[in-house]
């Protein structure tokens, strides 16, 4: 695991000058990369290209420094990721008389471009983001895996073009700050997040996962391309029995080859269905005790360490567990909250940043659960999905609306307690006549209503998500494949993965999902749905695959998720910082926000007349990013 960056300036620059420029981009990223950094410098009489890394040195520990080159030199890598099936390629290429100098995984995607090109680009298994130059063409080559998850941005300026792991790299190398992007502004106020390709500045891009950059340095100008079609699902004839058999070798097999490290490796264990099944993958998988990982807290609402105990003692494993209170994050809180480089809101960010802190005084490499929902089908929100359609076939819209009114005090809560008035709310709030509503259901922070009161009407975008409907092909969405495929590229990429990423690398942790691996995505997407969701069981096949390993009905227990309790934390310690955000002099300033709304919202939420805390939090970050970047330079 590593970082990257690189930078294309369009006049000739020195060696030193490139240098100096690639290592403060790679400084900016130590946490991602202590083991060791590497440079390469191709001057031009046009341009000089540049590329930097850092290395966390996790397989051949000895030979496998970035840069790589060719034998002739004339192609060079630099890497962030794992190849999962890098051993399998290697094999292959090896039978056709390829000879190599490493046994680092880097050295197998750059020995497959020189031989196949692009096209090699999509029989990677694994998570990567990286970039190759090759001086035979005079082109550059960036890809990023096919769910994202490893992070690229990237900017074009008159002068320059610009690529990295980690905004931090890039920002800190313009000589100019950036415009707020309306449209990120409004993709976060909506969603917690912002996903790609888009980012909370105006002219800074992420790269889509399952894409490549083709940067022609002849031209100056670049393009991008999807590394692997993504047809619309076709559902196979297969057999329940005949599925659950082969989901269960899909899985087992993505452990195993998840596994592979020179270093420590152990499991993230929540005691949920996900992260315990790659738990006892891996525990079978060895003949040694593996190291399970879990954390609590003491607010007893949202502490569920008994699951993961049961768990952990079923497979014998060297189990640690943290329990944390705010007292453990609040002097934590700013770093890891700006360690986003933009808005980013998901509360469950804050204690993965201290399981991972945690974690990585024991392994260097994590397996996790993530990507367990969105394969198997495993939200509550698929729930809704297929709610939505019901409600709306017999609840006239003219009593629906009545029912908002008459229900809006009845369901009020006073603090963040996620109980069963809040879930109430929220499915009667995403209820949507005009067929949008799994897009309201996504949308955390603010409804497409809430969000049109909060921000200016010059901050405000139409059909906020047209360009994603258009990319899916569903302006629609009615069915769980739909649902599944709007989260890969919105939910998975732009909020669960970002969050793992930097909170882990943040503290030189990889984490590896196993199953987020194409092969299981494919396999059941071609599903019927009904055997990912039967009636109202989530992730059935799954769990009819693994049942017979965990004690009786133990995969049926319900569990509430990896939230904070911040909603409480923002009336006490945050309070103070809260109440400096909705200054009304700062808030004229800043020209984003209807003052009276957000004032009140914010009020509101501190005087425990209503409890609002997604939006008072995605408030609170967006504030905290904004006065970080803008105003303390």
């Amino acid at each position: 695991m590593c970082g990257i960056n690189g930078i294309i300036h369009k006049n000739s620059l020195n060696e030193k000058a490139m240098h100096s420029m690639l290592s403060k981009m790679n400084n900016l990223i130590l946490h991602r990369g202590p083991d060791e950094d590497g440079f390469f410098c191709e001057q031009h009489n046009t341009y000089t290209l540049g590329m930097a890394m850092r290395r966390l040195s996790i397989i051949d520990l000895t030979s496998g420094k970035q840069p790589i080159y060719t034998n002739d030199k004339q192609i060079v890598i630099v890497f962030n990721g794992e190849i999962y099936n890098y051993k399998t390629l290697k094999s292959k290429l090896l039978a056709e008389g390829i000879t190599f100098s490493t046994t680092s995984d880097t050295e197998v995607i750059l020995k497959l471009y020189e031989k196949y090109g692009v096209e090699s680009f999509k029989w990677l298994d694994g998570m990567f983001a990286f970039s190759i130059f090759d001086k035979t063409c005079n082109k550059l080559f960036i890809a990023r895996d096919f769910f994202g998850e490893k992070p690229l941005y990237y900017t074009k300026t008159d002068t320059q073009f610009l690529w990295a792991s980690e905004l931090k790299s890039i920002i800190n190398t313009l000589d100019f700050t950036p415009e707020i992007s309306k449209k990120g502004l409004n993709l976060y106020f909506r969603l917690t997040y912002i996903p790609a390709p888009y980012t909370i500045y105006d002219t800074i891009h992420k790269l889509e996962a399952n894409h490549y950059i083709e940067y022609n340095l002849d031209s100056q100008e670049y393009s991008l391309h999807k590394i692997n079609a993504e047809p619309l699902p076709h559902k196979q004839n297969i057999s329940f029995n005949d599925a659950k058999k082969q989901t269960k070798d899909l899985v087992y097999e993505s452990v195993d080859s998840r596994s592979i490290s020179d270093v420590p490796l152990g499991t993230f264990l929540s005691g949920g269905v996900d992260s315990s099944i790659i738990s006892l993958c891996l525990s079978q998988a060895t003949d040694r005790k593996i190291d399970t990982f879990s954390i609590g807290f003491k607010k007893a609402s949202y502490d569920e360490t008994d699951k993961s105990r049961i768990v952990a003692k079923l497979l014998n494993s060297n189990h640690h567990e943290f329990i944390i209170d705010e007292n453990d994050l609040k002097d934590n809180i700013h770093d890891i909250l700006v360690n986003f480089d933009e808005p980013f809101s998901d509360t469950a960010s804050l204690p993965t940043h201290l399981l991972s802190k945690k974690t990585r005084e024991h392994v260097t490499v994590a397996l996790t659960g993530d990507g367990g929902d969105e394969v198997f089908g495993g939200y509550n929100k698929y729930y809704i999905g297929k709610m939505n359609k019901q409600y709306t076939n017999i609840i006239p819209k003219p009593l629906h609306q009545s029912v908002l009114k008459y229900s809006k005090n009845l369901l009020a809560t006073k603090d963040d307690a996620r109980g069963k008035k809040f879930k109430i709310k929220r499915l009667l709030h995403a209820i949507n006549y005009n067929g949008d509503f799994y897009w309201d259901i996504i949308s955390l922070a603010n409804t497409n209503t809430e969000i049109s009161e909060i921000l200016k009407p010059d901050y405000l975008v139409n059909n906020l998500f047209s360009e994603y409907k258009d990319i899916l092909n569903i302006q629609k969405a009615e069915s769980l494949t739909d649902f599944r495929r709007i989260d890969k590229i919105l939910s998975l990429e732009g909020g669960m993965l970002p969050k793992v990423d930097r909170t882990s690398m943040m503290n030189s942790l990889e984490c590896r999902a196993p199953f987020l691996n194409k092969t299981i995505w494919d396999f059941t997407n071609s599903l019927p749905e009904h055997y990912l969701m039967k009636g109202w069981n989530k992730k059935h096949i799954l769990k009819a695959a693994f049942e017979d390993q965990f004690p009786k009905d133990f995969l049926e227990k319900s569990k509430s998720g990896f939230g904070s309790p911040t909603g409480d934390w923002l009336r006490q310690s945050l309070r103070k910082e809260l109440e400096s955000y909705i200054e009304p002099t700062f808030l004229k300033q800043q020209g984003l926000f209807n003052l009276d709304t957000i004032i009140n919202l914010v009020k509101d939420h501190l005087s425990s007349k209503k409890d609002s805390t997604f939006r008072v939090w995605s408030f609170y970050c967006f504030q905290k990013w904004y006065t970080h970047k803008y105003l303390n330079q």
